[in-house]
């Protein structure tokens, strides 16, 4: 993509980017009252069958994830046109989602500005290794690696840390601001989850909460993950790496039906997201539908997506991931090699 064609595609999202606090407060209504709702009749059912409040406690789950949405475009200030208006409904969404509203928007805009870029990773993104690193890496260093991408440590494991401790510490760089943030949103969990027990009691607080927040972190990081991490997404190095590349070519297009792109405030635009992070979530969509470069983007869907659980490595070589077993023979080989006495051939030479 020429620079001329690269600048085109960026001033066509510009129209997009504008924030209209009448759909930001429709919003937040169609989404924070069907949530206290539907946390009250799962709350209700359990005097009749927990597996009704199970399902109930599900489909508020979903509404939690449509929270957070709420909280991602606040710490783009993209949700309102008033920066005092974000910081506070992204503190309000970040305690009930339990993120730390400043802590986790200095990450994540760290995280739009590397992404697929890799020299530049461990920032508020999954942790990728290349071919050649695995390859390099200790057995102690491989095995950790190869736990981090276990679906069951990465989706069930994850979202328990995710809430209980990475969300709940400071960085050791975090300015005095962000620090400050984080004790208060601790601070604002620990008093609400206290009102909360005193109200319905520790037994029914936790029969309710605890799967909504959990099934929310779980899918949560699956958006996450799905829409980096497919077979041809881009990772360049640092003298390669270009921003809008990586935001067409590295964030797919997770096409979704109506209902889990409304749930997901049409997140699965993930493209657009990453091309302009100033559209609040509600004009993505129309952006995509307006731009047809965009529209080129790696598309999936749920399907297709699945297929991503087996991809672990990226191979810096053919520019795609690959998958565990697709490097094994290189792995052998190398093995034989050391037990003969010999030099451990490089991953250039291997591959």
């Amino acid at each position: 993509m020429s620079k001329q064609k690269t600048a085109e595609l960026r001033k066509s999202i510009v129209p997009f980017e504008k924030s209209d606090i009448s759909k930001s407060i429709k919003q937040m209504i169609n989404t924070f009252v069907p949530f206290f709702g539907l946390w009250y009749l799962a709350y209700a059912s359990l005097s009749i069958s927990y597996w009704l409040t199970l399902p109930l406690a599900i489909v508020a789950s979903g509404f939690v994830i449509r929270i957070f949405i709420i909280f991602h475009d606040c710490c783009h200030q993209s949700f309102f046109r008033n920066r005092k208006a974000n910081a506070i409904v992204g503190n309000i969404s970040g305690i009930i989602t339990m993120f730390p509203y400043e802590q986790w928007k200095r990450s994540h805009n760290i995280h739009h500005a590397t992404s697929g870029n890799l020299d530049k990773r461990g920032i508020g993104d999954i942790w990728v290794m290349t071919v050649e690193e695995y390859l390099a890496a200790t057995p102690a260093q491989r095995l950790q690696y190869r736990m981090y991408r276990n679906p069951f440590v990465m989706f069930v494991l994850g979202p328990i840390f995710l809430f209980l401790v990475t969300n709940r510490i400071n960085v050791k760089d975090a300015k005095r601001k962000e620090r400050l943030n984080t004790y208060f949103n601790n601070i604002a969990i620990v008093v609400l989850y206290a009102f909360m027990i005193w109200l319905v009691g520790w037994k029914a607080f936790l029969l309710v909460h605890a799967p909504i927040l959990f099934v929310a972190g779980a899918l949560g990081i699956w958006l996450f993950y799905v829409q980096h991490q497919y077979e041809d997404s881009y990772f360049e190095h640092e003298e390669e790496w270009n921003y809008v590349k990586a935001a067409v070519e590295g964030s797919s297009y997770y096409k979704l039906p109506k209902v889990l792109q409304w749930v997901t405030g049409n997140i699965g635009f993930h493209h657009v997201h990453h091309l302009a992070p100033k559209v609040p979530n509600y004009n993505l969509e129309q952006a995509h539908e307006s731009t047809p470069p965009l529209q080129k983007a790696t598309t999936v869907t749920l399907g297709t997506s699945l297929e991503s659980i087996h991809f672990k490595l990226f191979d810096d070589e053919n520019k795609r991931f690959v998958k565990f077993k697709d490097i094994q023979h290189l792995l052998e080989e190398g093995k034989a090699s050391l037990q003969l006495g010999g030099k451990r051939p490089t991953a250039e030479e291997k591959l």
